[in-house]
């Protein structure tokens, strides 16, 4: 009997990390209102939904490339220069939609450079990327003379624009973006091939699959949500440098890994990395309405990322063990 209730959808929504993750954020979010009531007002809610909406996108590519068994830590640096090329063209009073199509190919164009030396040198694309960092920086600050490009009073519409005039645009876009690489993870070939590839590399090339053609098509996908979170950061923040979106690599990896994702690769739910993302940005939000000092919030996020990977480590033990 204990082990059919184990079995059971109780037993299984129990053992999800997402619904852990989900009491977390409401536990975080009980606590928090009831030392500083200011949590719950709608001014400071909305605020949290824009400040995960970049990571959002951001962590929803690197989840693809995770599960495949593959990381891209020059997102960071790519979202700069792609920013900075776009805003440079709206401040030379290019078409927006030109501007925005334009940072949108650097951004593929760079996640593909990523994964196209990765594959050609047999390298882990850590290491690729982590050269690459310097790359795309060094392009920037040549391209932008180390100086803030900024288009305040132009393409404000994503960042400010609110649905019934508390629903952000850019939160909204998030959504869009979890629920279509949901779908891909879920229903679509690539995401059937990214799981493949990810959880036994050797096999998937057995059975057929196109190793290269695919770790290509993965690369250039995150590029492209890299690309959708320059849009959005530029539009939300009115302006870019080379240094824009530093850092936001590791906070996404970090969403990743909370949601559930193994860094190992061949698992994972998007729905997981949706949560990872929401704690992420509670807690912050938290921490900084209980006046915690900002030097231990990133203890905080340090301490939590290597608690889920020592939670995941111990589901992955047991599992084995269970077989």
């Amino acid at each position: 009997m204990v082990d059919a209730r184990r079995k059971g959808p109780r037993g299984s929504l129990l053992r999800s990390q997402w619904f852990l993750l989900l009491v977390v954020v409401l536990l975080t979010s009980a606590f928090t209102g009831a030392v500083n009531p200011r949590f719950f007002r709608v001014n400071n809610i909305v605020n949290i939904f824009e400040q995960i909406s970049t990571l959002g996108v951001v962590a929803s590519g690197a989840t693809i490339l995770i599960i495949s068994g593959n990381f891209d830590i020059s997102v960071g640096a790519n979202i700069g220069l792609s920013a900075c090329i776009m805003a440079m063209l709206m401040k030379a009073n290019a078409p927006y939609p030109l501007a925005v199509v334009s940072g949108l190919g650097v951004a593929v164009a760079c996640a593909f450079f990523v994964g196209f030396n990765s594959i050609v040198f047999r390298a882990p694309s850590f290491i690729i990327s982590l050269a690459a960092i310097g790359v795309f920086r060094g392009i920037a600050l040549a391209l932008t003379q180390a100086s803030l490009q900024t288009i305040y009073g132009k393409f404000e519409a994503l960042g400010s624009t609110r649905f019934l005039g508390v629903v952000p645009l850019i939160f909204v876009v998030s959504l869009a973006v979890y629920a279509v690489v949901g779908f891909i993870l879920k229903f679509a070939r690539l995401g059937r091939r990214i799981y493949a590839i990810g959880a036994n590399e050797r096999a998937a090339f057995l059975s057929g699959v196109n190793l290269n053609g695919n770790k290509l098509a993965f690369f250039a996908l995150n590029g492209l949500l890299v690309g959708i979170a320059a849009t959005m950061l530029l539009s939300r923040v009115g302006a870019a440098q080379p240094s824009t979106g530093a850092g936001i690599e590791l906070q996404a990896i970090g969403a990743v890994v909370i949601g559930g994702t193994p860094m190992n690769g061949g698992k994972g739910r998007i729905v997981g990395t949706f949560f990872g993302v929401l704690l992420m940005g509670v807690i912050s939000n938290a921490l900084n309405m209980l006046q915690v000092s900002p030097y231990f919030q990133d203890v905080t996020f340090g301490l939590l990322i290597i608690f889920s990977v020592a939670v995941s480590a111990f589901s992955q033990k047991r599992g084995r063990a269970a077989a």
